[in-house]
């Protein structure tokens, strides 16, 4: 029995692993979907938000009461806002129109100062992930405060260590593939890290925009698959990270998202509907004697009016 939480931080990880059942192809491999959603704020950056503060805090750079900054599309700022609140630390946040006013609000509730740059057509672009950093580094800067800079931010892979060790107890080891999109590209280099050094036959995928291929060597491009696609090939990714990279539509995330939601009555963002539309494909591949895993990011209910507008609801 886990023993009683001393705060909420305490029930962040040890997350369900669920096969999905409807959506798959008849003769494809078995997928099992990590239910991060099951986080305290509803998304998998919870661990890495927590491994950002709990690092600084005990070598020293960040100190008590300390002022914190990030840059973030919505998820790893709501993350952080859960994290300075519980541990008494001003946060600061910059973000911006192109991400969902869900996020924006659950950041300020959570008592974050949030500072907007404004997007071109509401889209994420490199120009626009590149002046939100430009202008974290700056508050900082003025602020004297700590940045946890995710982009660049090495002790959030202890985060995705933890993941992959549940991932290989919850398998019993039996995992041939593993399929996640890129953001800072932290979560996918961090587990697939983990999990290599259990089973190196384990087959290694990247998912990112198809708008916006940057790591398959593409031009940068507008998409809106929230936390994931930065513009450019971020400073955490290196080409050993994947064995392969998969490129999704905006359209067909957004799509098997609300499939996901309609026929496994799994509610999620389109960052889970871009790594199950991919693991899809590779499930076709290896055949019925496979098992993948990949990631439910987050709970739809982050993109709620983003989704409603789109239904026309």
């Amino acid at each position: 029995m886990n023993p009683t939480p001393t705060t909420i931080l305490d029930t962040i990880g040890n997350t369900p692993l669920l096969a999905l059942r409807t959506v798959v192809p008849a003769n494809g491999a078995r997928i099992l979907l990590k239910l991060e959603a099951r986080n305290p704020t509803g998304s998998m950056k919870d661990r890495m938000a927590l491994a950002m503060i709990e690092a600084p805090e005990a070598d020293g750079r960040l100190k008590p009461g300390g002022a914190v900054v990030e840059y973030t599309g919505g998820s790893t700022g709501v993350s952080l806002a859960l994290v300075c609140a519980v541990k008494g630390y001003p946060l600061h946040l910059v973000t911006s129109d192109a991400f969902s006013k869900e996020k924006l609000d659950h950041m300020r509730l959570l008592g974050a100062k949030l500072t907007i740059v404004p997007s071109e057509s509401g889209k994420q672009t490199e120009k626009l992930t590149k002046d939100m950093i430009a202008e974290a580094h700056r508050i900082a800067g003025e602020l004297g405060a700590y940045i946890t800079a995710q982009m660049e931010n090495t002790d959030q892979l202890a985060a995705y260590t933890r993941l992959a060790d549940e991932i290989w107890e919850q398998t019993g080891g039996r995992i041939d593939a593993f399929v996640q999109s890129v953001g800072t590209a932290a979560a996918l280099r961090g587990t697939s890290e983990t999990l290599r050094q259990y089973d190196g036959r384990i087959r290694f995928v990247a998912v990112e925009p198809a708008e916006s291929a940057v790591l398959s060597g593409g031009p940068s491009g507008a998409h809106k698959i929230d936390g994931i696609g930065a513009g450019y090939v971020v400073p955490l990714w290196h080409d050993g990270i994947a064995d392969e990279i998969e490129q999704v539509s905006t359209e067909e995330a957004r799509a098997m998202a609300f499939r996901l939601a309609a026929e496994e009555g799994l509610f999620c963002g389109t960052s889970t509907g871009a790594n199950v539309a991919a693991a899809l494909r590779l499930a076709e591949r290896l055949g019925p004697d496979a098992t993948i895993v990949t990631i439910m990011c987050d709970t739809g209910m982050k993109y709620l009016k983003t989704f409603s507008q789109a239904l026309d609801l």
